[in-house]
């Protein structure tokens, strides 16, 4: 769908704008659910989560099956806050940072609903919701479930090195979340409903950054180049919202991004704040240049974002998730690090 698709609204669901995909009838967040671990527990938006654990095993016998337990809980919660059933739900769309998303699988091998598998790394929970959007705005789905997740030991087991190795984190290392958020986004916003008004997916960029250690450095000029795609296509600016979030950048990214958007005339006004380092305290909880995982903007997203945009204490925000599509192999192999941001426009209930 190369350029601007023209369509009357008053029979289409959608309008593109260059990559943004702009719903003319609005899908609804029907509910969302957030649940985390040990230091999410311990961190600045404990309040917001509707499950912590203090025991990151959560009484498992691996790291990787604690992952879908912690998935499991928090599809429970949410249909249970939707009161709905997992029959009424026409698709599930998740992943994770496990290889071949098998945290995932193994949560909806136990769940008789229709899933798909998303893998954009920590930007899946935006790729997701914009996917979902896209298939329930265009009549394919009535009710689809966006979720995605992340553990700090199944992780550090994967893409660094086992715990009990104990090796030294680099100054810009950021800590991989162990939480899990998910959201039901339905066909159209109902009353009291926060709206996916937007969506844009993102396109796959490369700084030649090598570092494993340094994602917030690999992601920041995919988040740029999505911003910068969006306020063109949209002729809107970073002030005209209450929040642009970006998850996950860190110190490092959060910088860069700012440098890479003022070079192209775009200020972001104030209005930047990154999910990984709104999740944890930095300096208190030791987590260096912030937090990561495709947990952590999803967890921040249903514990923090929402909320506020429900309740009316923000009337509009993006989410631009970003994600290091990076393998341990391709590191192995000394290649760079491409990354991708997706990104969702959210819209408080209609008063």
């Amino acid at each position: 769908m190369g350029g601007d698709l023209v369509a009357d609204p008053s029979v289409a669901a959608v309008v593109r704008l260059g990559d943004t995909v702009r719903f003319t009838r609005p899908p609804g967040l029907a509910a969302w659910a957030a649940v985390g671990g040990k230091k999410e527990a311990d961190g600045p938006l404990a309040a917001g989560f509707d499950l912590l654990f203090t025991d990151n095993r959560l009484g498992e016998e691996t790291w990787e099956q604690a992952e879908s337990t912690l998935q499991r809980h928090c599809v429970e919660l949410l249909l249970q806050k939707a009161d709905a059933s997992a029959a009424q739900i026409d698709l599930a769309l998740g992943g994770d940072l496990q290889s071949q998303c098998t945290a995932t699988a193994y949560t909806f091998r136990g769940l008789d609903i229709p899933f798909a598998g998303v893998y954009g790394a920590c930007s899946t929970m935006a790729e997701a919701l914009g996917l979902a959007a896209c298939l329930t705005a265009g009549g394919a789905a009535d009710r689809a479930l966006a979720m995605t997740s992340s553990h700090f030991c199944a992780a550090e087991r994967q893409f660094r090195t086992p715990l009990n190795y104990g090796g030294k984190r680099t100054p810009t290392a950021q800590w991989t979340a162990t939480g899990a958020g998910a959201c039901l986004v339905t066909a159209q916003a109902g009353p009291g409903q926060v709206r996916l008004t937007a969506a844009a997916f993102g396109r796959v960029r490369d700084l030649s950054v090598k570092d494993g250690t340094n994602m917030g450095g690999a992601m920041a000029p995919a988040a740029a180049e999505t911003l910068r795609r969006f306020f063109a296509d949209n002729r809107c600016r970073p002030a005209d919202y209450d929040g642009v979030y970006t998850g996950d950048l860190g110190v490092v990214g959060s910088e860069m991004l700012a440098q890479l958007l003022t070079a192209e005339g775009i200020d972001l006004a104030g209005r930047h704040k990154d999910c990984g380092l709104l999740l944890y305290d930095r300096e208190a909880q030791q987590t260096g240049a912030g937090g990561s995982g495709a947990g952590c903007a999803a967890s921040v997203l249903a514990a923090h974002i929402l909320p506020a945009l429900k309740t009316g204490r923000m009337r509009r925000a993006l989410l631009v998730c970003t994600g290091a599509l990076m393998s341990t192999t391709t590191l192995l192999q000394g290649e760079s690090i491409p990354a991708v941001a997706h990104l969702v426009e959210l819209t408080a209930p209609e008063s």
